[in-house]
């Protein structure tokens, strides 16, 4: 070890210079943390609540979701899902099944929980109740040119090689970054406890209502003895989508019940030139604005761009120089947009089908064998929507004719 290594680290360790520093402890917060702790470097998670914490989600995992797990996770699922009854706007009701499990459902409370815990024993260190006030990369309060100063509410100051920005949808990280966002939709859910009889009608099956507004739709995901019910539409129709959740559970037959939780969350998509890093700052799933456009899926973006940002942020922490830094920046940029970019692109394309012709996508799914098997294949993990469109020509032409502003 050189002279200037030596007191490098001898500095490191007066100040406790972190290797990496993980704003956010959700699906891609705790990936990137478990990609960084793994290769041995020394990894903090920031996390404002204290956990376990709810999440407004479906809590939908779909095969790309079980892929970009740690090895030896044990899903907790509440349910396995091999049948999906699809209505337009409550009507034209239609259930379709498969023989194989197409998705399990999960509480994200737990499931969350679950992942942080598997980051810990790769050797993350983990805190939770403080909030990340803002980064600085520049100025007094950082003393040199590969250290990110992270300051915390109330003044405290922590000190990382890299630092990745995985605090959800309205991410101080991202707006350090500068975060441009192409889509912001707003969903409503609700938690509702029911009988075992009614449970039991809804095991192993869930719906998808296409709704009344433009690019809108709904759900309900059985977990155990609760049924998980919300609907999504884009923001600015708040009372229009409250009005559509109302009127959803009520021709449930699920008015009567009293919900356990209701909530509301904002999802975030990224612009096709929105930054993902800003020098030794990567930003990761919610915070990113990295989500599927069109059926606003966020935990398996979330997953595997976590886990990439936590290898590259691995890289930079290593970086020497601004050079270097931006190099590798580069290159997670590159992995995201070569992989995920890909599916955000044929996401947005569908929702722009989808907004204006929700009918067709119903009859579609219902009545054309292609389009079903199209869907399990996305759900079970065997394909993407980027694979979908790039091995079946005929599928990106139909869309191509049925979206003029492609």
């Amino acid at each position: 070890m050189s002279s200037e290594n030596s007191s490098e680290n001898s500095a490191d360790d007066a100040r406790q210079v972190w290797d990496v520093v993980v704003v956010g402890a959700g699906p891609a917060g705790a990936s990137a943390a478990y990609a960084a702790a793994v290769a041995g470097r020394r990894v903090l998670i920031l996390e404002k609540a204290e956990l376990p914490r709810y999440k407004t989600c479906g809590g939908g995992i779909i095969g790309p979701s079980r892929d970009a797990l740690p090895p030896g996770f044990e899903l907790p699922f509440k349910d396995r899902v091999h049948a999906v009854t699809f209505s337009l706007d409550g009507k034209f009701t239609r259930t379709r099944r498969s023989r194989h499990m197409l998705f399990g459902l999960i509480n994200r409370p737990e499931f969350d929980q679950q992942l942080v815990e598997h980051a810990q024993k790769a050797g993350a260190e983990l805190r939770t109740g403080v909030t990340v006030s803002r980064v600085e990369q520049h100025g007094p309060a950082v003393p040199d040119r590969r250290t990110v100063a992270v300051v915390l509410q109330g003044g405290e100051t922590l000190y990382a090689r890299a630092v990745v920005g995985a605090d959800g949808s309205a991410s101080r990280i991202g707006a350090h970054v500068g975060v441009k966002l192409d889509q912001v939709d707003l969903g409503l859910e609700a938690e509702i406890p029911v009988p075992p009889t009614v449970a039991e009608d809804w095991k192993g099956r869930v719906l998808i209502d296409w709704g009344p507004l433009p690019g809108s739709y709904g759900w309900v995901f059985p977990k155990d003895d609760t049924l998980t019910v919300g609907v999504i539409s884009a923001r600015g129709e708040g009372a229009a989508t409250k009005r559509y959740l109302e009127d959803f559970i009520g021709r449930l037959g699920l008015a009567g019940f009293e919900p356990s939780l209701s909530s509301g969350h904002l999802t975030r998509c990224r612009s096709d030139d929105s930054p993902l890093s800003r020098g030794r700052v990567l930003v990761c799933g919610d915070a990113a604005g990295l989500l599927e456009p069109w059926t606003r899926e966020g935990i398996s973006f979330a997953l595997r761009s976590g886990r990439l940002a936590g290898e590259w942020a691995v890289r930079i922490a290593e970086a020497h120089d601004a050079v270097d830094t931006r190099r590798q920046a580069l290159n997670y940029a590159f992995a995201v947009k070569a992989g995920l970019g890909v599916e955000m692109s044929v996401g947005k394309r569908l929702l722009a089908v989808f907004e204006r012709r929700p009918g067709l996508f119903h009859a579609a799914i219902t009545g054309f064998r292609p389009a079903w098997k199209a869907f399990t294949g996305i759900t079970k993990g065997s394909t993407s929507l980027g694979e979908l469109v790039r091995t079946h020509p005929m599928a990106g032409r139909a869309l191509s004719a049925l979206d003029p502003s492609a």
